[in-house]
């Protein structure tokens, strides 16, 4: 017993370093179905390791085969949630020295929490009034440094006139996407990856685009539709239901948190 009680440094930093792990797990799959999995394997895990430490021979061996025989079956189910995770280790803002210290500060606020969701959201009802199209990206955690090259780079603060301005039909940077970090718009005329699946008809390349870049990405899209004006907000490759502006507002700065 002295002996599971008895912690050295090195136990000390496994465990921090799991902390870290299931810290950005989460972070991965908040607001995702695949959250209620994650956490049913991780008290799955977690009994198991008490059985183990009191030597329940029995029920131990029984959730260690449980766990050992379901690693490919949980690739299988989180085979998009892991392609995340890898494009953000493998990120170039995630790997350069500044942003990778800010990745470990836990206490820092969240990227994204000062984004002006109120602005950007009124604008778009103001386009969506003038059928005009929009195709908005909000970082949050992982880098779009892959795509923002394929754009022009700015470095613009945030506000409605500017907004109006890049998506009006006969300005030279309307067509494809704005990449908005925080409060800055980070580059213009951004050139997505279209979604492999299959879409109802209605949507059009932006929708597409907007689908491909959230399966890809923990971003989030807002587009605005030129045919219909309809305003469509996407996260996880997945349109996200809202009934009216307030709602959509705090929809957003919850997925942003």
């Amino acid at each position: 017993m002295l002996d599971f009680l008895e912690f050295r440094l090195l136990d000390v930093l496994d465990i921090l370093l799991v902390a870290i792990l299931l810290y950005y797990i989460y972070k991965l799959l908040k607001g995702t179905v695949a959250i209620n999995i994650f956490i049913g394997i991780t008290i799955v895990f977690l009994i198991w390791k008490v059985t183990q430490a009191l030597h329940m021979e029995m029920l131990s061996g029984i959730l260690g085969t449980l766990i050992s025989g379901g690693a490919i079956a949980l690739i299988v189910v989180f085979q998009q949630e892991i392609r995340k995770f890898l494009l953000m280790i493998g990120s170039t803002n995630f790997t350069s020295k500044r942003n990778f210290l800010k990745q470990l500060m836990f206490l820092k606020s969240e990227i994204g929490t000062d984004t002006d969701i109120e602005t950007i959201v009124q604008t778009c009802l103001q386009m969506s009034e003038k059928r005009t199209g929009a195709l908005i990206v909000i970082e949050r955690n992982q880098s779009l440094d892959f795509v923002t090259h394929t754009g022009d780079k700015m470095h613009i603060e945030l506000n409605a006139p500017i907004l109006e301005s890049i998506f009006y039909k006969n300005s030279p940077l309307h067509d494809g996407a704005i990449v908005i970090q925080e409060n800055v718009i980070k580059a213009t005329r951004v050139v997505l990856p279209l979604s492999a699946r299959h879409l109802p008809a209605r949507f059009g390349l932006r929708h597409r685009a907007a689908v491909g870049i959230t399966e890809r990405t923990d971003a989030l899209c807002i587009v605005v539709s030129e045919e219909t004006g309809k305003i469509s907000y996407i996260k996880d490759g997945e349109f996200v239901l809202y009934k009216s502006e307030k709602e959509l507002i705090e929809q957003i700065y919850f997925d942003l948190e």
